[in-house]
């Protein structure tokens, strides 16, 4: 089904060749001024110069071909050389009607379908989820749901922080606080045991403690460094160990994601590409691509048109270890091989820009992307709290995940109860997906490369541009189409395009639905959730227009009655789509 807007197009772009002017000059935008008209186009002022002619004369012409449309009812022409559009009831209504009996309200992929991977989430293992971790899992979570909408496909992958100095950090530890695991005897060659030797509160606070001695206990941290070694150089028990480590906290992590409703098709880290870097290192080695400097393996990555000095990305240390340059290029190595990707998306906090484009023009210096794979940094800003200070706790520490949605469904949950008698099962489901609603459209409406206030009381109210609200406007759609459902079975099939009758209100309604293929494309293309919530917000906001001066039940007329509910079918079915791509529900009640 062709886009609204392109159909518009296609008309003026008629009316422009019928005048002897390019067709192409017939584009078409949303009017600024819905009070003067509802689309615009501008296409004389871009050929007046080239045909010496006043603008105002050829969007008369224009004007003039246009005459007799069916798409518009009005048009008119206004200096120097606006052509203003309103489109006809019956254009509207029956584009409209169309959308509502099509798949995807007629959203259709018109170009290649594209194979993207995503690597968004990039949390550490044996450490918990805080408040850092929100915005890469829930922008990418979005953006992967969009994508699969616009009907291209998308393997997401968590990209675990499993390898390195970290997990040498933990083991140390364990064996100072529990010397007598089998783990750590070497002679030891039975099975080791299906049991984990701890939990994952135990290994949240183990990390720290380790973390913090490593950097004042000199012969503590080589420690740590030998046993990162060894775990790397494959020593069974610490690999062993090292297993239980990634078994408990993916657990966890998994637990805690599918609250947020977040989840990835590869539950990959660092290390399953380890044993790929020798020979990724030779390679680039042998092709002359990497060289030493000051000790370490660089590969040069400044380019003439650089207006600042960019440095070399350095893909091993000067003691031979690798970094996360190194994993990340290992990683792109295998995602080519494995998936043979379009292009590979990464969610990540946008003070780490530097780092990819390191990593970047590395990976296509040294082939080891795709000539044309897509390698594509998606940096989103910071989340602050009140004061556009970093999110903190109130003894400055940094607030676990868990911990804010937590918060917020309490908070939730007293405003449910104080509104709605619902049962205590009922009143803890809604008020926890009114939560998840409340964090992630807050977050989501949003550009995702601002930095933003988390602002606990504005994105939990129930007016404005909040999730709260959005799900406010379609628990209380449910509720008519409930009470209609119940007053009995005699009842019109409901002719959508008979809603136009209500006027203005159910008017603009209409009109938002036309944009929704647009709004996807967009969506997609900029890799921009916001435009969904923005849609959404509009067409909540207009709906609640058309309920408010609108008999819907009370109508006499019950032909009437029956339009305006499969207005209200459509428009809910359109919410849900929409809060699926952000990724939440809506309750029944609230």
């Amino acid at each position: 089904m062709k886009r609204f807007i392109t159909l518009l197009e296609e008309e003026t772009g008629k009316a422009f060749e019928k005048a002897g002017y390019p067709a192409e000059c017939g584009r078409v935008n949303v009017s600024s001024r819905p009070d003067l008209c509802e689309f615009q186009c501008n296409g004389a002022m871009s050929c007046a110069k080239q045909y010496k002619k006043a603008p105002l004369q050829i969007a008369e012409e224009v004007a003039a071909a246009l005459e007799g449309s069916e798409f518009f009812s009005k048009v008119s022409v206004v200096k120097p050389g606006f052509i203003n559009l309103d489109i006809s009831e019956a254009f509207l209504g029956s584009y409209v009607k169309e959308m509502s009996v099509s798949e995807r309200f007629g959203y259709e992929n018109t170009g290649k379908t594209l194979t993207l991977v995503m690597d968004y989430g990039g949390p550490n293992v044996a450490k918990p989820l805080h408040v850092g971790h929100l915005r890469p899992a829930i922008i990418g979570e979005s953006i992967k749901r969009i994508s699969r909408f616009a009907g291209h496909k998308v393997i997401g992958d968590v990209h675990l922080g499993d390898w390195g100095m970290p997990m040498g950090q933990i083991i140390t530890e364990l064996k100072e606080r529990k010397p007598e695991l089998v783990y750590f005897d070497e002679s030891y060659t039975g099975e080791y045991p299906g049991e984990p030797p701890f939990t994952i509160s135990e290994l949240e606070e183990i990390y720290p403690a380790a973390s913090g001695r490593c950097k004042t206990d000199e012969e503590y941290k080589k420690k740590a460094l030998a046993n990162t070694k060894a775990l790397q150089d494959g020593e069974r028990g610490l690999r062993a160990l090292w297993q239980k480590i990634l078994e408990v906290s993916v657990a966890d992590l998994k637990k805690n994601y599918d609250k947020l409703g977040v989840s990835f098709d590869l539950w990959m880290g660092e290390s399953d590409v380890h044993d790929m870097i020798p020979g990724m290192v030779e390679k680039m080695k042998a092709d002359g691509i990497a060289h030493i400097s000051e000790g370490a393996l660089v590969v040069d990555i400044a380019e003439e048109s650089d207006k600042k000095e960019l440095p070399p990305c350095i893909v091993l240390k000067s003691d031979g270890a690798a970094n996360y340059e190194t994993t990340d290029l290992a990683t792109i190595m295998y995602r080519e091989e494995h998936f043979s990707p379009d292009a590979i998306l990464y969610v990540v906090d946008k003070r780490q820009e530097l780092h990819f484009i390191q990593v970047f023009r590395t990976a296509k210096k040294a082939g080891l992307a795709g000539e044309n794979t897509g390698l594509e940094f998606i940096g989103f800003g910071t989340m602050n709290g009140p004061g556009g200070k970093p999110f903190k706790t109130r003894d400055g520490g940094v607030l676990r995940l868990e911990k804010l949605i937590s918060d917020i469904k309490d908070k939730m949950y007293e405003k449910i109860k104080e509104n709605k008698d619902l049962p205590e099962e009922e009143a803890e489901r809604t008020a926890m997906l009114t939560a998840v609603a409340a964090v992630k459209y807050g977050d989501l409406s949003n550009q995702a490369s601002k930095d933003y206030v988390f602002d606990v009381d504005r994105f939990t109210a129930f007016e404005g541009d909040t999730g709260p609200y959005l799900l406010y406007t379609m628990v209380r759609i449910k509720s008519i189409l409930a009470r209609y459902e119940a007053e009995g079975d005699d009842k019109p099939e409901g002719d959508i395009k008979k809603a136009l009758e209500a006027g203005s209100p159910a008017r603009k309604v209409f009109l938002d639905m036309t944009d929704f293929s647009r709004m996807i494309e967009t969506a997609f293309k900029e890799r921009a959730p916001h435009r969904v919530c923005a849609f959404a917000y509009a067409l909540a906001n207009d709906f609640n227009s058309f309920y408010h001066e609108t008999k819907i039940l009370s109508e006499a007329d019950k032909e009437k009655t029956a339009a305006y509910i499969a207005l209200l079918k459509m428009v809910l079915n359109m919410f849900e789509c929409c809060t699926e791509l952000l990724g939440f529900e809506a309750p029944d009640r609230m």
